[in-house]
This record gives C-alpha cells, sequence and structure tokens, in this order.
C-alpha cells in the first residue's frame, strides 16, 4: 500500500470548457428526502422541452463534454423524461440518469434505452427517508442496490453506478460497500463516495456585501455531526480492508491544490477477487488517447467494454502496475484453470470531496468540476445553484469571530 502524494497521481485533464460530464437540472421535484442532498424540492419546476433544449445549447456552446448527467430533483418525476433524453443522445452526447430509482419500473428503463439511455446512477443510502427502506443500515440497503442493479443489467447495455453520501455514522460500513461491489463487479461498474458537507456554524454569510440569514438553504441546518470528512479518510477506511487499493487520478481544489477533490481508482478483476488496479499511467493514457481520437475525454464506458479488461493485460510489458496485476491473475489460473475462461472487468470508485470552507471563508470548489450545469445562460457550479436562485448570486462567508471587530468600527 503506497502513501497517498498527488505527485504519484495523474491529475485529470478536467476543465471549465472542456470536461467530462455536463450536468442537466429538468426539474427540481423529488419523490424522497436526502440528508446530504444541497437541493430544494420544488414539485412545480419542471422544465419544458423548450427549456431543457436552451440548457443543452449552452453546453455545446460553452463545453466539449462526452456525457450528460440528467439529474433534479430526481428526473423519473418529469413525465417527458424519454424525450429528454432523446434530445442528449441527438446530440452525440451520451445521456445519464442520476436518480434515486424509487419511479424506475422495468418498462420505464426499457423505454428510455430505446432513446439513447447509456447510463444510470443510483443514489441509495441510509440518509433518505426511502418507504420500506427507512431505518436500514448501509449493508441492508445492499439489497435495494442489487435490485437496480439486476433491473439495469436484464436491460442490458447500460454503464451503472451507485452513489452513497458518507456520513462520520456511515464512514465504518464505505468496506462493506465496496465488498458488495467486487462481488457484482460484473453489473456493476461504478461505485461513488459522496462526503457530507453543510455550512459551518462559525461563519456569517454575505450576498452583495450584506449579511444574511441562510437557514432557506439546504445544507445550513443545524447538524450535530461532522462535516469535514475528507477523500483521503475515506480511502483509508476502504485500504485497511483492501490494502490493494491504489487510486490513479485526482482533481484538486480550487483554493486547495492539495486538496483531493475527485480521487478515482480504476480495479480488474472478477466476482470473486480483485487482482488489481490501473495505474496513473493507464488512465491518462484512456482520457489522452480518447481525446485525440473523439476530441473529448472519456467518461462512462459501455458494460462490453468493461468486461473486456483482459485485453490490457497485454500492456504489462510497458506497465508496471499491469504487470503485477498479470502475476496475480496468472498465478490464479495455475491454481484453478477454469478461471481462464471468466471474462476480467473493470470497476471504478470514485471518492468526492465537495465544497470545503477554508478558515477565512474561502470555499474550495472542485477544480475542472463534471457536474457544471446551467443558470441563466451560464455554467456555474451544481451543488451551489440553490444560492444562485435564491439570491441571484453565490454566497460569501466571513468566519464570525471578526464580526465585534466589523460592527465596532
Amino acid at each position: 500500500m503506497s502513501k497517498l502524494d498527488a505527485r504519484n497521481l495523474y491529475r485529470l485533464p478536467w476543465s471549465y470548457s472542456d470536461n467530462v460530464i455536463s450536468w442537466l437540472e429538468p426539474t427540481k421535484k423529488c419523490n424522497l428526502y436526502c440528508e446530504g442532498c444541497y437541493s430544494v424540492n420544488n414539485p412545480t419546476s419542471h422544465k419544458s422541452l423548450e427549456e431543457v433544449r436552451q440548457d443543452l445549447e449552452v453546453f455545446m456552446r460553452y463545453r466539449k463534454t462526452d456525457a450528460v448527467s440528467i439529474a433534479g430533483g430526481d428526473p423519473l418525476t418529469h413525465p417527458q423524461l424519454p424525450d429528454i433524453v432523446r434530445m442528449v443522445a441527438d446530440l452525440g452526447l451520451k445521456p445519464i440518469v442520476n436518480t434515486n430509482g424509487h419511479a424506475l419500473t422495468p418498462e420505464l428503463l426499457r423505454e428510455l434505452k430505446r432513446q439513447g439511455l447509456v447510463g444510470l446512477t443510483f443514489h441509495i443510502d441510509s440518509g433518505q427517508r426511502r418507504p420500506g427502506w427507512n431505518g436500514k443500515s448501509e449493508i441492508e440497503l445492499n439489497d435495494l442496490r442489487l435490485h437496480y442493479a439486476q433491473m439495469a443489467a436484464a436491460v442490458g447495455g447500460l454503464s451503472t453506478a451507485f452513489n452513497s453520501t458518507v456520513y462520520e455514522h456511515t464512514l465504518p460500513y464505505v468496506p462493506d460497500l465496496v465488498e458488495w461491489a467486487r462481488r457484482h463487479i460484473d453489473i456493476v461498474h461504478v461505485m461513488v463516495f459522496i462526503a457530507f458537507r453543510f455550512a459551518p456554524p462559525d461563519m456569517d454569510y454575505y450576498v452583495g456585501g450584506q449579511r444574511i440569514e441562510i437557514g432557506g438553504l439546504p445544507y445550513a441546518k443545524d447538524r450535530q455531526q461532522r462535516f469535514d470528512i475528507s477523500s483521503p479518510e475515506i480511502l483509508e477506511a476502504i485500504r485497511r480492508r483492501f490494502p490493494e487499493t491504489e487510486p490513479a487520478a485526482y482533481l484538486n481544489g480550487t483554493e486547495d491544490p492539495g486538496a483531493m477533490k475527485w480521487l478515482l481508482t480504476v480495479q480488474i478483476g472478477c466476482q470473486d477477487r480483485v487482482y488489481g488496479c490501473l495505474s496513473p499511467r493507464m488512465v491518462e493514457l484512456a482520457q489522452a488517447g480518447h481525446h485525440l481520437w473523439k476530441g473529448k475525454y472519456l467518461g462512462y464506458v459501455s458494460p462490453k467494454v468493461s468486461a473486456r479488461a483482459k485485453a490490457l493485460l497485454a500492456l504489462a510489458l510497458v506497465d508496471r502496475s499491469l504487470r503485477t496485476t498479470l502475476g496475480r491473475y496468472l498465478r490464479a489460473v495455475l491454481r484453478h484453470p477454469r478461471r481462464l475462461f471468466q471474462p476480467l472487468h473493470l470497476q471504478s470508485i470514485m471518492i468526492i470531496q465537495p465544497a470545503d470552507v477554508l478558515a477565512d471563508g474561502r470555499q474550495s470548489m472542485c477544480d475542472g468540476c463534471p457536474d457544471m450545469t446551467v443558470w441563466n445562460e451560464h455554467l456555474v457550479w451544481s451543488c451551489r445553484l440553490e444560492e444562485l436562485m435564491r439570491y441571484g448570486s453565490f454566497v460569501q462567508m466571513v468566519p464570525a469571530a471578526s464580526r465585534p471587530r466589523e460592527e465596532g468600527r
């Protein structure tokens, strides 16, 4: 297990104008409450198809992108979601639906696939109020995750990812989710862990120089729990059970270049064993090669491509990590020759550390954030969209300790 050092990792090349993903919000309506959500539920917020088209035009005008995450709210509540998926696909982009899955049926999923759906990202964790699942632990929720993974696999050809917000009390369960994902590496292609964040209580908040109260924002509620969980801390929890986990790439923070805002590991394995991880060099080759070939960075890949990881072992001559992976695989084949006929799969583990508030009030965002969305024909951070919708501007923070000095002037 190597020490985590950004100098040894590949800094993902994504930028404001040339990125792997863009974030489309056709609605703010949602059918569940999630403790870690940044969005306010608005049942009357469905955008028209013309408004969605205008948002897509903004992406096409300002941003090269490989995929479009259709989010919200929950996009499954939008009655014209199949049309939205088709609009994205017709632009030559990969439509990805980000959903809690509560309204998903096999019939709807097949229709979305017919309209061009490429993948799904399900958000499932114990911080949700989900009928029939309230009070369930992260481990118990694996049954629900498997239900959706199998539904997607039955339709076929869909990249399937799962998000989980990591709270202080669920941090110990992160390795259990990784273990579950490994057991289902053939139908679970990405596992994402998002560190919980909310507005610090020791800050004052300003818009346009005027002090405000931000109680109406979803991340400004009083909470007696940690809001400083980091990506390296989540990685350390994973490595205590799976020390072979080796991240390959990252995104830093806008105000903190040492932060690991997005931390990516790509594993190679089958349902009962992971043999190794892709090196920073291999991830760089995939990103740079795809950009040279397609003119954009690589986002979601199809299950068919993920299941051809064995072909990567041919590059073992030029990559040390793949040589190690190949050696482990060949030793396993010698012990059990039937393994030679089993496919090897790629599976990504992404750890996301959202907006960090520094001691002086600066907010360190993800530098090269993939989740930029549209507001008034401008690209903005989706995780802070509520600030713009409520105040017309981003909220600035000032340490509350400075208030007496300011008021005494």
